[in-house]
């Protein structure tokens, strides 16, 4: 945990020390006020004492408390401040982190565990920071600064207080050792939960339409009942600690008191008064002392859970990111892209993906990529922006291979469209001019963008027009429409390089082939790369690249690749007459 605390300020650093300086002076002033209260004992069983001497020393006792009430009150104020700047600065570092994880590491730690580690387990820590910081600098100061003030005032009522402290510890160290191992636990399953709530609202529509409330339902009332279970046994077992400190404070008291009784009654007459006033004020230092280890205990209950989350926000701190940045910003060449010898596997995997693909896409040039199902065209296209690296080969884009790119000049040289469209919830302008690639994006570049993505015929229906809000995912939009949007944000970009993961599946056939005409026509000087199922959405591609297991099994342009691969010409009798291929 103490590894996180760099995240502090030298200005926090300061607070805390201002903070200190505080909560000593708020002790001290607690601790007085049973030194006014023993006077005004004496007082009023001295004959002929003043009454103005004991509202003197009442009126102390109200301004001390008045005095370690604003103490108090800047304590936690100036506490306050300094744990939600350090919430802030480890949830921007852990989000900036996990923005440097390839989708191995993504993968790695799963996307639910990764959203529970920057909300709750951020949390658990901005609350020991917030309560913890004060007990732990006010708990051992008011142990020894109470202790100081009782020593030698009688062994038997120390040995009474000892005894306490004692029972008290036991009980604490009883129910952290049943308490602890549960709490990493605990945070698994709210990771649990996450995921199964994500499920539950990315599916709700395949859920209703086969009527699988109930499974679902089922299903989370698992995780939920035996996350439920725990955290019942956790607040049972603190809710112990409770009456075992009031019966242990109310038994100390009563015994200090019996104790009391005895040392006066066999005291001289003249110390009778000094006894009884010592036991006051006894009493009143004992009460700190047990609640000085009561809020130490408190610190011990609340440290287990900051430190189990602290480790689980350490653990994606100290990941080490697989792709690492380049210094290279400028190629050889222009909108040229070429794997040589490329093999790809995915981490932990046996086998490989892809095995000693080679081919070149020069600048202008359409290049096409088709298989079956599993056949490794995704992940061939995903090796270029490096989502994953090569796990042997190189792929070099304008001559440079992409591990030497600096991350942020690579991606400003691509046009993406993934293969699930994403949208974001913002108007329909901020997503197509999404991102920054040091170009100027205005509103003519953005409907031109829209027009040659076939867009611009639903979007300008809309009452607002590029104005229009898109909800999160696009779920107010069609499929077609999601993809469309998509592919003008790749537009708007006017990259070199155009990737398109099957971004044209959702689209009908005309619109497909009126796309492809109007973006043919738009993206004529840079290079353009499919992946695709239908034939008819590649075949007038300069180059097609037919993959088969992870294999090349054929390159050429449609018609040769008719004549000279089985593996294409069966994709294409699939989906097309002869007749309609031979006059393609």
């Amino acid at each position: 945990m103490f590894k996180l605390f760099k995240n502090l300020s030298k200005k926090d650093y300061l607070l805390a020390l201002v903070s200190f300086a505080l909560i000593a002076s708020q002790v001290w002033l607690e601790l007085k006020m049973p030194d006014y209260m023993s006077e005004i004992t004496k007082l009023v069983q001295t004959e002929g004492s003043q009454m103005r001497d004991i509202l003197m020393n009442g009126g102390y006792m109200l301004l001390c408390a008045f005095a370690s009430l604003i103490c108090a009150i800047f304590t936690g104020y100036l506490i306050a401040g300094i744990s939600a700047k350090f919430s802030r600065n480890v949830r921007k570092k852990l989000f900036e982190k996990v923005l440097d994880f390839s989708s191995g590491e993504v993968k790695e730690f799963s996307t639910s565990s990764l959203i529970t580690r920057t909300t709750n387990d951020i949390t658990q820590l901005q609350m020991f920071l917030a309560m913890g910081l004060q007990l732990l600098i006010k708990s051992p100061l008011t142990a020894i600064w109470a202790i100081s003030k009782i020593l030698n005032k009688s062994w038997q009522w120390s040995a009474l207080t000892a005894l306490a402290v004692v029972l008290l510890l036991t009980t604490i160290a009883i129910l952290l050792s049943l308490v602890l191992p549960r709490f990493k636990i605990v945070q698994k399953l709210i990771d649990r939960i996450n995921n199964v709530t994500r499920e539950n609202l990315n599916g709700i529509r395949v859920i209703r339409a086969f009527n699988a409330e109930d499974y679902r339902e089922e299903k989370f009332e698992e995780v939920n009942g035996e996350l439920t279970k725990i955290q019942l046994f956790n607040q049972k077992a603190f809710a112990v600690m409770q009456p075992v400190m009031f019966l242990v404070m109310y038994l100390l008291t009563l015994s200090i008191y019996i104790v009391g009784v005895y040392l006066i009654k066999d005291s001289l007459m003249a110390d009778k008064l000094t006894i009884f006033g010592d036991m006051v004020v006894f009493s009143s230092y004992a009460m700190q002392v047990i609640m000085a280890f009561l809020m130490l205990a408190m610190i011990f209950m609340m440290l287990p859970r900051a430190n189990v989350s602290a480790s689980r926000i350490n653990e994606v701190l100290d990941q080490e990111v697989s792709i690492k940045n380049g210094t290279k910003t400028k190629g050889k060449e222009v909108g040229t892209v070429e794997f040589r010898d490329v093999s790809f596997k995915y981490p932990d995997a046996e086998e490989c993906i892809l095995e000693h693909v080679s081919f070149k896409a020069s600048q202008g040039e359409t290049v096409a990529f088709i298989g079956s199902t599993g056949s490794g065209k995704s992940t061939l296209i995903n090796l270029i922006p490096r989502f994953y690296d090569v796990t042997s080969g190189s792929i070099l884009v304008d001559g440079i291979d992409v591990r030497d790119y600096d991350l942020q000049a690579l991606y400003n040289k691509l046009g993406y469209v993934s293969q699930k469209a994403v949208l974001f919830n913002d108007t329909i302008e901020k997503n197509v001019s999404y991102g920054d690639n040091g170009k100027k994006k205005d509103k003519k570049l953005i409907r031109e963008a829209l027009k040659v993505a076939q867009a611009l015929e639903f979007v300008d229906k809309m009452d607002d027009k590029e104005q229009s809000m898109i909800a999160q995912g696009g779920s107010n939009i069609s499929g077609g429409q999601k993809q469309r949007l998509s592919i003008a944000r790749a537009i708007a970009r006017q990259p070199e390089i155009y990737i398109f993961d099957d971004s044209f599946s959702a689209l009908d056939y005309q619109t497909d082939k009126t796309l492809r005409k109007a973006l043919k026509k738009h993206t004529k000087a840079a290079t353009v790369l499919i992946v695709a199922q239908r034939i008819g959405t590649i075949m007038n591609a300069d180059k097609i690249i037919v993959l088969d297991c992870g294999k090349c099994v054929g390159v050429g342009t449609h018609r040769e690749l008719l004549k000279s691969c089985e593996v294409y010409r069966q994709i294409a009798l699939s989906q097309l007459s002869k007749e309609e291929l031979e006059n393609a």
